[in-house]
Protein backbone atom coordinates (compact mmCIF):
# COMPACT_ATOMS: atom_id res chain seq x y z
CA UNK A 1 0.00 0.00 0.00
CA UNK A 2 1.47 3.36 -1.06
CA UNK A 3 0.65 6.56 0.79
CA UNK A 4 1.31 9.66 -1.27
CA UNK A 5 0.03 12.28 1.13
CA UNK A 6 0.60 13.30 4.73
CA UNK A 7 -1.26 11.55 7.48
CA UNK A 8 -4.09 13.63 8.92
CA UNK A 9 -4.39 14.09 12.65
CA UNK A 10 -7.50 12.52 14.22
CA UNK A 11 -8.05 15.93 15.83
CA UNK A 12 -8.00 17.97 12.63
CA UNK A 13 -10.72 20.64 12.58
CA UNK A 14 -11.79 23.27 10.08
CA UNK A 15 -12.21 26.55 11.93
CA UNK A 16 -14.16 29.45 10.45
CA UNK A 17 -15.90 32.57 11.68
CA UNK A 18 -18.19 31.46 14.50
CA UNK A 19 -17.96 27.77 13.63
CA UNK A 20 -15.71 24.76 14.02
CA UNK A 21 -16.18 21.63 11.92
CA UNK A 22 -14.50 18.46 13.16
CA UNK A 23 -13.77 15.71 10.64
CA UNK A 24 -15.15 12.19 10.44
CA UNK A 25 -12.78 9.23 10.67
CA UNK A 26 -10.86 9.02 7.41
CA UNK A 27 -8.41 6.47 6.04
CA UNK A 28 -5.85 9.28 5.86
CA UNK A 29 -5.84 9.33 9.66
CA UNK A 30 -4.54 5.76 9.81
CA UNK A 31 -0.75 5.27 9.83
CA UNK A 32 0.69 4.13 6.50
CA UNK A 33 0.74 0.46 7.36
CA UNK A 34 -0.59 -2.71 5.82
CA UNK A 35 -4.27 -3.51 5.51
CA UNK A 36 -3.84 -6.12 8.22
CA UNK A 37 -2.47 -3.52 10.62
CA UNK A 38 -5.36 -1.22 9.74
CA UNK A 39 -7.84 -3.95 10.66
CA UNK A 40 -6.21 -4.27 14.08
CA UNK A 41 -6.46 -0.59 14.84
CA UNK A 42 -8.43 0.13 17.97
CA UNK A 43 -11.46 2.15 16.95
CA UNK A 44 -13.37 4.53 19.25
CA UNK A 45 -15.82 2.69 21.49
CA UNK A 46 -19.26 4.20 21.90
CA UNK A 47 -22.08 3.70 24.35
CA UNK A 48 -25.66 4.77 23.63
CA UNK A 49 -28.75 4.49 25.81
CA UNK A 50 -32.20 5.06 24.31
CA UNK A 51 -34.95 5.17 26.90
CA UNK A 52 -38.69 5.15 26.30
CA UNK A 53 -41.27 5.49 29.06
CA UNK A 54 -44.36 3.43 29.80
CA UNK A 55 -43.12 -0.03 28.93
CA UNK A 56 -44.93 -2.13 26.35
CA UNK A 57 -48.35 -3.44 25.52
CA UNK A 58 -48.76 -6.93 27.04
CA UNK A 59 -49.48 -9.63 24.53
CA UNK A 60 -47.81 -7.68 21.72
CA UNK A 61 -44.11 -7.27 22.56
CA UNK A 62 -42.66 -10.62 23.59
CA UNK A 63 -42.23 -13.53 21.17
CA UNK A 64 -43.45 -16.92 22.33
CA UNK A 65 -40.27 -18.73 21.27
CA UNK A 66 -36.66 -18.37 22.40
CA UNK A 67 -33.39 -18.70 20.53
CA UNK A 68 -32.63 -17.67 16.96
CA UNK A 69 -35.97 -18.72 15.43
CA UNK A 70 -38.24 -16.38 17.40
CA UNK A 71 -40.96 -14.47 15.57
CA UNK A 72 -40.76 -10.72 15.16
CA UNK A 73 -43.80 -9.38 16.94
CA UNK A 74 -45.61 -6.30 15.62
CA UNK A 75 -43.68 -3.76 17.76
CA UNK A 76 -40.38 -5.38 16.72
CA UNK A 77 -41.06 -5.55 12.98
CA UNK A 78 -39.50 -2.12 12.25
CA UNK A 79 -36.20 -3.69 13.34
CA UNK A 80 -36.34 -6.60 10.89
CA UNK A 81 -33.34 -5.30 8.92
CA UNK A 82 -31.22 -5.46 12.06
CA UNK A 83 -32.46 -8.80 13.36
CA UNK A 84 -28.99 -10.35 13.01
CA UNK A 85 -27.55 -7.52 15.15
CA UNK A 86 -30.36 -7.55 17.73
CA UNK A 87 -30.18 -9.26 21.09
CA UNK A 88 -33.73 -9.44 22.48
CA UNK A 89 -33.71 -10.04 26.21
CA UNK A 90 -36.65 -11.09 28.36
CA UNK A 91 -37.03 -12.23 31.95
CA UNK A 92 -35.13 -9.16 33.20
CA UNK A 93 -36.43 -7.36 36.27
CA UNK A 94 -35.19 -4.34 38.19
CA UNK A 95 -36.22 -4.99 41.79
CA UNK A 96 -34.39 -1.94 43.10
CA UNK A 97 -37.09 0.25 41.51
CA UNK A 98 -40.02 -1.57 43.14
CA UNK A 99 -42.27 0.49 45.38
CA UNK A 100 -41.35 0.28 49.04
CA UNK A 101 -43.79 0.61 51.96
CA UNK A 102 -42.54 4.09 52.82
CA UNK A 103 -42.67 5.35 49.22
CA UNK A 104 -45.32 7.78 47.96
CA UNK A 105 -47.96 6.60 45.49
CA UNK A 106 -46.18 7.92 42.38
CA UNK A 107 -45.16 5.09 40.08
CA UNK A 108 -42.93 7.01 37.68
CA UNK A 109 -40.48 9.07 39.73
CA UNK A 110 -38.38 6.09 40.74
CA UNK A 111 -38.32 4.47 37.29
CA UNK A 112 -35.62 6.34 35.35
CA UNK A 113 -33.09 6.51 38.21
CA UNK A 114 -33.66 2.82 38.77
CA UNK A 115 -33.00 2.09 35.10
CA UNK A 116 -29.99 4.35 34.63
CA UNK A 117 -28.34 4.18 38.06
CA UNK A 118 -29.42 0.83 39.48
CA UNK A 119 -30.51 2.44 42.75
CA UNK A 120 -33.75 3.29 44.53
CA UNK A 121 -34.34 7.02 44.16
CA UNK A 122 -34.89 9.01 47.32
CA UNK A 123 -38.58 10.02 47.46
CA UNK A 124 -38.67 13.80 47.66
CA UNK A 125 -40.44 16.71 46.06
CA UNK A 126 -37.69 19.17 46.97
CA UNK A 127 -34.15 19.88 45.88
CA UNK A 128 -32.69 17.19 48.15
CA UNK A 129 -33.09 14.57 45.39
CA UNK A 130 -30.67 11.66 45.37
CA UNK A 131 -30.10 8.73 43.04
CA UNK A 132 -26.74 7.41 41.81
CA UNK A 133 -24.21 7.74 39.01
CA UNK A 134 -25.90 6.77 35.73
CA UNK A 135 -24.43 4.23 33.34
CA UNK A 136 -23.78 6.80 30.62
CA UNK A 137 -21.70 8.86 33.05
CA UNK A 138 -19.79 5.77 34.17
CA UNK A 139 -19.01 5.18 30.50
CA UNK A 140 -18.10 8.84 29.99
CA UNK A 141 -15.51 8.66 32.77
CA UNK A 142 -13.66 5.97 30.82
CA UNK A 143 -14.33 6.40 27.09
CA UNK A 144 -15.52 10.01 26.96
CA UNK A 145 -12.50 11.83 28.30
CA UNK A 146 -10.67 12.05 24.97
CA UNK A 147 -13.48 13.95 23.23
CA UNK A 148 -14.72 17.53 23.31
CA UNK A 149 -17.97 16.44 24.93
CA UNK A 150 -17.64 13.61 27.46
CA UNK A 151 -21.33 12.84 26.86
CA UNK A 152 -24.41 14.11 25.08
CA UNK A 153 -27.90 14.16 26.62
CA UNK A 154 -30.91 14.52 24.30
CA UNK A 155 -34.67 14.40 24.83
CA UNK A 156 -37.85 14.88 22.81
CA UNK A 157 -39.86 16.32 25.69
CA UNK A 158 -39.73 19.71 27.34
CA UNK A 159 -37.57 19.74 30.45
CA UNK A 160 -37.90 21.51 33.78
CA UNK A 161 -36.28 20.45 37.04
CA UNK A 162 -38.54 22.68 39.13
CA UNK A 163 -41.55 21.39 41.00
CA UNK A 164 -43.16 17.99 41.31
CA UNK A 165 -43.82 15.83 38.24
CA UNK A 166 -45.07 12.70 39.98
CA UNK A 167 -46.75 12.18 43.31
CA UNK A 168 -44.00 12.55 45.91
CA UNK A 169 -41.17 12.91 43.38
CA UNK A 170 -39.21 15.87 42.07
CA UNK A 171 -39.17 16.62 38.33
CA UNK A 172 -35.42 15.90 38.45
CA UNK A 173 -36.26 12.20 38.44
CA UNK A 174 -38.47 12.21 35.35
CA UNK A 175 -36.77 14.87 33.20
CA UNK A 176 -33.29 13.45 32.86
CA UNK A 177 -31.53 10.17 32.20
CA UNK A 178 -28.09 11.29 33.31
CA UNK A 179 -26.74 11.65 36.83
CA UNK A 180 -23.16 12.90 37.11
CA UNK A 181 -23.18 12.17 40.83
CA UNK A 182 -25.87 10.90 43.16
CA UNK A 183 -27.05 14.47 43.72
CA UNK A 184 -26.24 16.08 40.36
CA UNK A 185 -28.71 15.35 37.54
CA UNK A 186 -27.57 16.59 34.13
CA UNK A 187 -29.99 18.57 31.94
CA UNK A 188 -31.22 16.97 28.73
CA UNK A 189 -31.28 19.13 25.60
CA UNK A 190 -34.54 19.30 23.63
CA UNK A 191 -33.65 22.10 21.17
CA UNK A 192 -31.95 20.90 17.95
CA UNK A 193 -30.48 24.35 17.25
CA UNK A 194 -28.84 24.45 20.68
CA UNK A 195 -27.40 20.96 20.09
CA UNK A 196 -26.12 21.98 16.65
CA UNK A 197 -24.44 25.08 18.03
CA UNK A 198 -22.86 23.02 20.77
CA UNK A 199 -21.40 20.64 18.19
CA UNK A 200 -20.34 23.11 15.52
CA UNK A 201 -20.28 26.52 17.17
CA UNK A 202 -16.92 28.13 17.77
CA UNK A 203 -16.48 28.10 21.52
CA UNK A 204 -13.66 30.59 21.11
CA UNK A 205 -16.07 33.30 20.02
CA UNK A 206 -17.76 35.41 22.69
CA UNK A 207 -19.79 37.48 20.24
CA UNK A 208 -23.34 36.08 19.86
CA UNK A 209 -23.96 38.56 17.03
CA UNK A 210 -21.79 36.44 14.71
CA UNK A 211 -24.09 33.45 15.06
CA UNK A 212 -27.20 35.62 15.03
CA UNK A 213 -26.17 37.22 11.74
CA UNK A 214 -25.46 33.84 10.19
CA UNK A 215 -28.89 32.59 11.26
CA UNK A 216 -30.63 35.70 9.86
CA UNK A 217 -28.87 35.30 6.53
CA UNK A 218 -29.46 31.52 6.53
CA UNK A 219 -25.81 30.85 5.89
CA UNK A 220 -24.42 27.43 6.67
CA UNK A 221 -21.61 26.91 9.16
CA UNK A 222 -19.91 25.32 6.17
CA UNK A 223 -19.79 28.64 4.31
CA UNK A 224 -17.11 29.99 6.64
CA UNK A 225 -14.88 26.96 6.04
CA UNK A 226 -15.64 26.52 2.33
CA UNK A 227 -12.12 27.22 1.07
CA UNK A 228 -10.62 24.96 3.72
CA UNK A 229 -12.93 22.11 2.76
CA UNK A 230 -11.91 22.47 -0.89
CA UNK A 231 -8.21 22.38 -0.03
CA UNK A 232 -8.62 19.40 2.26
CA UNK A 233 -10.75 17.51 -0.26
CA UNK A 234 -8.01 17.91 -2.88
CA UNK A 235 -5.55 16.17 -0.56
CA UNK A 236 -7.75 13.14 0.06
CA UNK A 237 -7.94 9.86 -1.77
CA UNK A 238 -11.07 8.91 -3.67
CA UNK A 239 -12.59 6.90 -0.80
CA UNK A 240 -11.93 9.58 1.80
CA UNK A 241 -13.19 12.29 -0.52
CA UNK A 242 -16.54 10.57 -0.93
CA UNK A 243 -16.83 9.98 2.82
CA UNK A 244 -15.91 13.61 3.56
CA UNK A 245 -18.41 14.97 1.04
CA UNK A 246 -21.15 12.74 2.46
CA UNK A 247 -20.41 14.02 5.97
CA UNK A 248 -20.53 17.67 4.88
CA UNK A 249 -23.80 17.06 3.07
CA UNK A 250 -25.23 15.53 6.25
CA UNK A 251 -24.32 18.66 8.18
CA UNK A 252 -25.99 20.87 5.60
CA UNK A 253 -29.06 18.65 5.48
CA UNK A 254 -29.51 18.97 9.24
CA UNK A 255 -29.13 22.76 9.00
CA UNK A 256 -31.76 23.02 6.28
CA UNK A 257 -34.25 20.97 8.27
CA UNK A 258 -33.73 23.18 11.31
CA UNK A 259 -34.25 26.26 9.14
CA UNK A 260 -37.54 24.87 7.86
CA UNK A 261 -38.66 24.14 11.41
CA UNK A 262 -37.70 27.63 12.49
CA UNK A 263 -39.59 29.16 9.58
CA UNK A 264 -42.72 27.28 10.66
CA UNK A 265 -42.49 28.62 14.20
CA UNK A 266 -44.94 31.37 14.99
CA UNK A 267 -43.04 32.59 18.02
CA UNK A 268 -41.48 36.06 17.91
CA UNK A 269 -37.96 35.84 19.27
CA UNK A 270 -35.18 38.35 19.88
CA UNK A 271 -32.60 38.39 17.11
CA UNK A 272 -29.83 36.71 19.08
CA UNK A 273 -31.99 34.21 20.95
CA UNK A 274 -31.88 30.54 20.03
CA UNK A 275 -34.71 29.80 17.59
CA UNK A 276 -37.16 27.06 18.50
CA UNK A 277 -36.03 24.70 15.78
CA UNK A 278 -38.40 21.91 16.81
CA UNK A 279 -40.19 20.25 13.88
CA UNK A 280 -43.95 19.90 14.02
CA UNK A 281 -44.24 16.10 13.89
CA UNK A 282 -42.71 13.54 16.21
CA UNK A 283 -40.89 11.57 13.46
CA UNK A 284 -39.32 14.74 12.02
CA UNK A 285 -38.24 15.82 15.48
CA UNK A 286 -36.81 12.43 16.43
CA UNK A 287 -34.97 12.03 13.12
CA UNK A 288 -33.39 15.47 13.42
CA UNK A 289 -32.12 14.81 16.93
CA UNK A 290 -30.87 11.37 15.93
CA UNK A 291 -29.00 12.87 12.99
CA UNK A 292 -27.31 15.32 15.34
CA UNK A 293 -26.27 12.44 17.59
CA UNK A 294 -24.84 10.54 14.63
CA UNK A 295 -22.95 13.64 13.45
CA UNK A 296 -21.43 13.92 16.93
CA UNK A 297 -20.27 10.31 16.65
CA UNK A 298 -18.97 10.74 13.11
CA UNK A 299 -16.81 13.70 14.13
CA UNK A 300 -15.79 11.94 17.37
CA UNK A 301 -17.05 14.93 19.35
CA UNK A 302 -18.49 12.48 21.85
CA UNK A 303 -18.55 8.71 22.36
CA UNK A 304 -21.37 8.54 24.90
CA UNK A 305 -24.99 9.60 24.41
CA UNK A 306 -28.28 9.19 26.22
CA UNK A 307 -31.51 9.78 24.33
CA UNK A 308 -34.96 10.00 25.93
CA UNK A 309 -37.53 9.16 23.25
CA UNK A 310 -40.32 9.72 25.76
CA UNK A 311 -40.08 10.76 29.38
CA UNK A 312 -42.14 9.28 32.18
CA UNK A 313 -45.72 10.65 32.32
CA UNK A 314 -45.37 11.96 28.77
CA UNK A 315 -48.80 12.83 27.40
CA UNK A 316 -47.63 13.12 23.79
CA UNK A 317 -50.16 12.08 21.15
CA UNK A 318 -49.28 10.42 17.85
CA UNK A 319 -51.80 11.47 15.19
CA UNK A 320 -49.32 10.47 12.47
CA UNK A 321 -50.02 6.80 13.31
CA UNK A 322 -53.69 7.27 14.14
CA UNK A 323 -53.29 7.45 17.93
CA UNK A 324 -54.85 10.69 19.23
CA UNK A 325 -54.88 9.56 22.88
CA UNK A 326 -52.02 10.55 25.18
CA UNK A 327 -49.16 8.08 25.71
CA UNK A 328 -49.42 8.09 29.50
CA UNK A 329 -53.18 7.68 29.48
CA UNK A 330 -52.94 4.68 27.15
CA UNK A 331 -50.30 3.09 29.34
CA UNK A 332 -53.03 2.73 31.97
CA UNK A 333 -54.84 0.44 29.57
CA UNK A 334 -56.89 -1.44 32.18
CA UNK A 335 -56.64 -4.52 29.91
CA UNK A 336 -58.98 -2.88 27.42
CA UNK A 337 -58.18 -4.38 23.99
CA UNK A 338 -58.56 -1.09 22.12
CA UNK A 339 -56.12 0.73 24.41
CA UNK A 340 -53.63 -2.13 24.33
CA UNK A 341 -53.72 -2.14 20.52
CA UNK A 342 -53.10 1.63 20.45
CA UNK A 343 -50.24 1.27 22.92
CA UNK A 344 -48.69 -1.45 20.72
CA UNK A 345 -48.79 0.98 17.78
CA UNK A 346 -46.85 3.49 19.87
CA UNK A 347 -44.35 0.79 20.80
CA UNK A 348 -43.80 0.06 17.09
CA UNK A 349 -43.52 3.80 16.39
CA UNK A 350 -40.73 4.05 18.95
CA UNK A 351 -38.82 1.08 17.59
CA UNK A 352 -39.04 2.63 14.13
CA UNK A 353 -37.11 5.61 15.55
CA UNK A 354 -34.55 3.15 16.90
CA UNK A 355 -34.37 1.51 13.46
CA UNK A 356 -33.68 4.93 11.91
CA UNK A 357 -30.79 5.44 14.34
CA UNK A 358 -29.33 2.01 13.58
CA UNK A 359 -29.66 2.66 9.85
CA UNK A 360 -27.70 5.89 10.18
CA UNK A 361 -24.98 4.19 12.22
CA UNK A 362 -24.71 1.31 9.76
CA UNK A 363 -24.49 3.75 6.83
CA UNK A 364 -21.64 5.72 8.44
CA UNK A 365 -18.33 4.06 7.48
CA UNK A 366 -15.53 4.02 10.00
CA UNK A 367 -12.29 2.14 9.53
CA UNK A 368 -13.06 -1.27 8.11
CA UNK A 369 -16.64 -1.19 9.36
CA UNK A 370 -19.28 1.30 10.43
CA UNK A 371 -20.27 3.27 13.49
CA UNK A 372 -22.62 0.43 14.40
CA UNK A 373 -19.67 -1.97 14.54
CA UNK A 374 -17.82 0.00 17.19
CA UNK A 375 -20.21 0.42 20.08
CA UNK A 376 -23.20 -0.78 22.04
CA UNK A 377 -26.76 0.52 21.84
CA UNK A 378 -29.10 -0.23 24.74
CA UNK A 379 -32.82 0.34 24.18
CA UNK A 380 -35.36 -0.15 26.92
CA UNK A 381 -37.81 0.98 29.57
CA UNK A 382 -38.09 0.42 33.30
CA UNK A 383 -41.74 -0.60 32.97
CA UNK A 384 -42.92 -3.97 31.80
CA UNK A 385 -46.69 -3.91 31.65
CA UNK A 386 -47.19 -0.18 32.42
CA UNK A 387 -50.64 -0.77 33.84
CA UNK A 388 -48.94 -2.44 36.82
CA UNK A 389 -46.27 0.22 37.43
CA UNK A 390 -43.75 -2.51 38.14
CA UNK A 391 -40.20 -2.87 36.83
CA UNK A 392 -40.67 -6.51 35.88
CA UNK A 393 -40.24 -8.30 32.55
CA UNK A 394 -38.61 -5.22 31.04
CA UNK A 395 -38.42 -4.64 27.27
CA UNK A 396 -34.68 -4.72 26.59
CA UNK A 397 -32.88 -4.68 23.24
CA UNK A 398 -29.11 -4.62 22.69
CA UNK A 399 -27.34 -3.87 19.42
CA UNK A 400 -23.73 -3.65 18.38
CA UNK A 401 -21.10 -4.94 16.05
CA UNK A 402 -19.99 -8.46 15.39
CA UNK A 403 -18.74 -8.68 18.98
CA UNK A 404 -22.39 -9.13 19.99
CA UNK A 405 -23.96 -12.40 19.00
CA UNK A 406 -27.29 -11.06 17.81
CA UNK A 407 -30.21 -12.73 16.10
CA UNK A 408 -31.36 -14.26 19.37
CA UNK A 409 -34.14 -14.03 21.91
CA UNK A 410 -32.54 -14.81 25.25
CA UNK A 411 -34.99 -15.54 28.04
CA UNK A 412 -33.70 -15.52 31.62
CA UNK A 413 -35.75 -17.91 33.72
CA UNK A 414 -34.15 -16.94 37.03
CA UNK A 415 -35.37 -13.30 36.85
CA UNK A 416 -32.08 -11.63 35.99
CA UNK A 417 -31.53 -8.11 37.33
CA UNK A 418 -31.01 -5.09 35.09
CA UNK A 419 -27.96 -3.65 36.93
CA UNK A 420 -26.12 -6.92 36.23
CA UNK A 421 -26.79 -6.38 32.51
CA UNK A 422 -25.33 -2.87 32.80
CA UNK A 423 -22.07 -4.30 34.12
CA UNK A 424 -21.83 -6.62 31.11
CA UNK A 425 -22.58 -3.86 28.58
CA UNK A 426 -20.10 -1.42 30.11
CA UNK A 427 -17.43 -4.12 30.20
CA UNK A 428 -18.20 -4.75 26.54
CA UNK A 429 -17.07 -1.24 25.58
CA UNK A 430 -13.95 -1.41 27.70
CA UNK A 431 -15.22 0.11 30.94
CA UNK A 432 -13.65 -1.94 33.77
CA UNK A 433 -16.56 -1.52 36.16
CA UNK A 434 -17.40 -4.31 38.58
CA UNK A 435 -20.57 -2.85 39.99
CA UNK A 436 -23.47 -0.59 38.94
CA UNK A 437 -25.79 0.41 41.74
CA UNK A 438 -26.98 -2.75 43.48
CA UNK A 439 -25.56 -5.16 40.90
CA UNK A 440 -24.18 -8.43 42.23
CA UNK A 441 -22.52 -9.94 39.16
CA UNK A 442 -21.99 -9.59 35.43
CA UNK A 443 -24.90 -10.98 33.46
CA UNK A 444 -23.82 -13.69 31.04
CA UNK A 445 -23.96 -12.30 27.49
CA UNK A 446 -20.87 -13.82 25.92
CA UNK A 447 -19.48 -13.06 23.50
CA UNK A 448 -19.54 -9.37 24.33
CA UNK A 449 -16.31 -7.42 24.05
CA UNK A 450 -14.83 -4.80 21.75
Amino acid sequence: MIITHKRLSRRTVLRGLGSTVALPFLDSMVPALSAAARMKEVMPRRFTVMYVAHGYSPGYWLPTTDGPDYELTMPLQPLAKFRDRMLLLSGIDNDVALQRPEDPRGGHGRMVPGFMCGVHAKPTQGVDFEAGISIDQIAADHIGQDTVLPSLQLTLDAIDFAGTCDSGYSCAYTNTLSWRTSTLPLPMQDNPRAVFERLFGDTGSTDPAIRAQRLREQRSVLDSVLEKTKKLSARLGAGDRGRFDQYLQSIRDVEQRMERAEAQSSRELPVVAQPTSIPETFPEYAHLMIDLMVLAYQADLTRVASFMLAKEISGRTFPEIGVPEGFHALSHHGNQPQKKAALAKINAHMTSMLAYFLEKLAASPEGSGSLLDHGVVLYGSNHGDPNRHEPRELPILVFGGHHIKGGRHVRYHDRAQLPNLHVALLNGVGVPVERVGVSTERLALDPLSL
